[in-house]
């Protein structure tokens, strides 16, 4: 049975995808695409709850958006590098899964691995069409791959989209994927340090963003997202 996905987005931390990017998954799914997320760390340095209980909740918020995969490469999470072990294990996953898509983390932003990640997986995008570099996974030789596409996700900082997806028919199913990573949103029981993300005004935030996005467009609620090339089109019509 194939592995290959339409559309693969990778994070620097479970719920990175989510927050930003979960109302264009939902869409690609009930489009049907095949999707799915490679999360680079298990979040383990967040200042609310713990890897463990952040897994469980990656896997929640997977069943919630229908994803055909989700696996996590375990860096380390804060101090994971831009170099060859790094790129060789998202390597392995593009060609694993050979997505035409691959959406990844802002190129900046507030926390700092969001534009390391945005770094690691573009690059990794492009090594993994180089025919000489070789990776072996269970023993058997990869092909190459690479992505028709990279486009990165617009986070916490705002930042010019180049352009945007209207996501206004799937924002509920947003919040109820979002709502599966409970340790990391407003809890008011919960006796966790407050972070930038577990205010009870984020939410409000992100369909503020999601306003933003949208209005310029002509769309009620909208995901931006930056490309690393030019977009070309063949026919004039398709751009409304």
């Amino acid at each position: 049975m194939s592995k290959k996905l339409n559309i693969l987005a990778f994070a620097a931390h479970p719920d990175d995808a989510e927050i930003s990017a979960a109302g264009t998954l939902l869409k690609a799914v009930a489009q049907g695409h095949k999707v799915g997320i490679i999360d680079l760390t298990q979040g383990e340095l967040g200042s609310r709850g713990s890897r463990e209980l952040r897994k469980k909740e990656a896997e929640n918020a997977s069943h919630v958006l229908g994803l055909s995969i989700r696996e996590n490469l375990k860096l380390a999470d804060g101090f994971f590098e831009h170099n060859e072990a790094s790129l060789r294990a998202a390597i392995e996953m593009i060609r694993k899964y050979q997505p035409d898509i691959v959406l990844c983390n802002s190129p900046t932003d507030r926390h700092p691995d969001h534009g390391r990640a945005s770094k690691l997986v573009s690059d990794a995008c492009f090594y993994s069409g180089l025919v000489k570099i070789e990776t072996t996974v269970d023993g058997v030789m990869q092909e190459k791959w690479r992505p028709r596409a990279v486009y990165q996700y617009i986070q916490d900082y705002y930042l010019k989209p180049d352009f945007v997806v209207d996501v206004t028919p799937f924002w509920n199913k947003k919040v109820e994927a979002l709502k599966c990573f409970s340790s990391q949103f407003y809890d008011p029981q919960s006796a966790e340090p407050l972070t930038p993300i577990s205010g009870e005004e984020f939410f409000d935030f992100l369909k503020g963003r999601a306003l933003q996005m949208g209005r310029p467009a002509g769309f009620l609620l909208a995901e931006g997202f930056i490309a690393d090339r030019i977009i070309g089109v063949d026919d004039l019509t398709l751009l409304l």
